[in-house]
């Protein structure tokens, strides 16, 4: 059980932590703020889901608690390596929860709801869940996947609508920018699966890989908002107009319609 005070202190630790990588290189700090504020709407909007799915106040305080240290792995990644990219460097959520268990940060919670958060930040990043672990662990791993998937297509698609905008290569996670997309990032997507990361070769694949987690929605409320804000049209504006990717977006628009739908009628 996560009370409110316990839930401030979290906060405050987190911010404290945070502070430690504040830089004055102006290129740095930026990812370092957009790490920080991601994490912030990441916490507002898996409260905005859990209370959507009539949560009680106790399992949203558990599910901001995964949220807010969902990334904690982020700051050292970047500090060390200066790249967002797992694969390139080390998986973000297993750093994180290495932080958060040399720092004793959940040490006052009882076991099995720390061992619900450890599962939560090592699963949100994942392809796909294993399935077989509980209803409870997968249910606050799937609230906090839909989260995390939220912000960051808010993120990337103001980034890819900005004008006369400065590179960010940790944002396109240091992808080349080149014309053509990957055979694998097609058939993936037109069965309907999530894109493999080592399938990508450039910044168009990797657009189609954000396209392509309409696949891994799990809740009505994300999908709602998702075509409210019509984030997979602003993505694929931002796409070169080849056969296979109109293709691909009139696939994930159907189902995604669909979805729609079906979500409002019940």
């Amino acid at each position: 059980m996560i009370d409110q005070e316990t839930l401030s202190g979290f906060k405050k630790w987190f911010a404290d932590y945070v502070e430690t990588f504040r830089s004055d290189d102006p290129d740095y700090q930026l990812n370092i703020d957009l790490k920080e504020k991601h994490t912030r709407i990441v916490c507002e909007g898996i409260i905005d889901v859990g209370r959507n799915l009539a949560l009680s106040d106790s399992n949203l305080r558990l599910a901001e608690v995964t949220a807010l240290f969902h990334d904690v792995g982020r700051f050292k990644q970047y500090a060390r390596y200066g790249s967002f990219l797992d694969m390139k460097t080390e998986n973000h959520a297993l750093l994180g929860i290495r932080i958060l268990r040399t720092n004793h940060v959940l040490d006052d919670i009882d076991e099995e709801t720390r061992e619900l958060i450890f599962y939560t930040i090592s699963n949100h990043n994942r392809a796909c869940l294993p399935d077989n672990e509980s209803e409870r662990f997968l249910f606050f791993t799937k609230l906090l996947r839909d989260a995390d998937k939220l912000d960051i297509w808010r993120v990337v698609t103001k980034y890819y609508q900005s004008n006369n905008r400065k590179r960010n290569c940790a944002l396109e996670l240091n992808l080349p920018d080149t014309p053509e997309i990957s055979e694998w990032v097609y058939k993936d997507l037109m069965k309907r699966n999530i894109v493999k990361a080592e399938h990508l070769k450039n910044l168009n694949d990797f657009k189609l890989l954000q396209i392509g987690w309409v696949y891994d929605v799990n809740f009505p409320r994300t999908l709602q908002l998702v075509c409210e804000r019509k984030y997979i049209e602003k993505i694929y504006n931002a796409l070169p107009k080849s056969e296979k990717v109109i293709e691909i977006y009139k696939a994930v628009q159907d189902y995604l319609e669909k979805k729609c739908d079906y979500a409002e009628m019940n």
